[in-house]
């Protein structure tokens, strides 16, 4: 009797333990956690290559969640909605962003969450919307195309306008312009003894000029200071000469007899 009820516990427990592991082994082969998620929604107008489900999320390079699914927009085939489960506990704002980003070398995709901390108030769901919408931003790969993108037309628009200005006739003209330069320079170069000459002759003129200077200053000094005070001297002179002659005549209207008698009065004669 006493075999047979060890028999049946460890029956019991075997199949008690079987059944532990295989539930162990369906719980984590089917990702079920104890952990709570919010679901949201990101709407990516770029390509999600080599993001899968369960592909990781992560809040400033913290693991936050997970892919939940990816699928095409029904009405706008350009548009992917990827859900994501962000565990409770992160605080997603109206400030919050998703990218795209990749792992280094790996090339794992990964949805990367920022906050620019513009608006801190919780994100909500709005009406009409299945989940709340995180707003998407370009990944790095989708800048670095569309800087390429705009430097390729940029160069095509350089190599466009250089044809332009290169063709038969503005390089008839670009010929004509070096030709005539080479023309001046070649001018230059044989007048240079000339000009040479003209500059030579003009230093020997200044020379010769400075003599005749020094002279001049030496004239204009001696005329200063010798034949000015003399001239003068004459003109006051003639000023003086000037007003005797102006009382003579005065004197000889008055009296004309003064020519004949002169100035001197006349002896009185007898009775006078």
């Amino acid at each position: 009797m006493e075999t047979n009820v060890n028999y049946t516990i460890v029956g019991i427990f075997v199949i008690t333990l079987t059944a532990f592991i295989i539930l162990a082994i369906i719980w984590l082969s089917s990702g079920l956690t104890v952990e709570q998620y919010n679901v949201y929604k990101v709407y990516m107008t770029e390509s999600v290559s080599g993001l899968n489900i369960d592909s990781p999320v992560e809040f400033n390079g913290v693991s936050s969640g997970t892919v939940k699914s990816i699928t095409l927009n029904t009405k706008n085939p350009q548009l992917v909605e990827v859900l994501l489960n962000i565990q409770k506990n992160i605080p997603i704002t109206q400030g919050t962003t998703a990218t795209l980003n990749q792992k280094g070398l790996t090339g794992i995709a990964f949805i990367s969450l920022r906050d620019k901390g513009v608006d801190t108030q919780p994100l909500v769901r709005l009406q009409g919307q299945e989940y709340p919408v995180i707003p998407s931003t370009p990944s790095f790969f989708l800048r670095l195309d569309t800087a390429i993108t705009k430097l390729n037309d940029s160069l095509h628009q350089v190599s466009n306008s250089i044809r332009t200005l290169l063709d038969q006739e503005n390089m008839r003209s670009i010929k004509e312009i070096l030709l005539n330069i080479r023309d001046f320079t070649s001018m230059l170069t044989s007048n240079k003894a000339h000009f040479n000459a003209i500059l030579q002759n003009t230093a020997a003129a200044s020379q010769q000029f400075l003599p005749l200077v020094q002279s001049g200053e030496s004239a204009m000094q001696q005329m200063s200071t010798q034949t000015l005070p003399a001239a003068n001297e004459a003109v006051a002179n003639f000023g003086t000469i000037t007003n005797n002659l102006s009382a003579a005549s005065a004197e000889i209207k008055q009296n004309p007899a003064v020519i004949i008698r002169g100035k001197t009065p006349r002896a009185l004669g007898p009775g006078e």
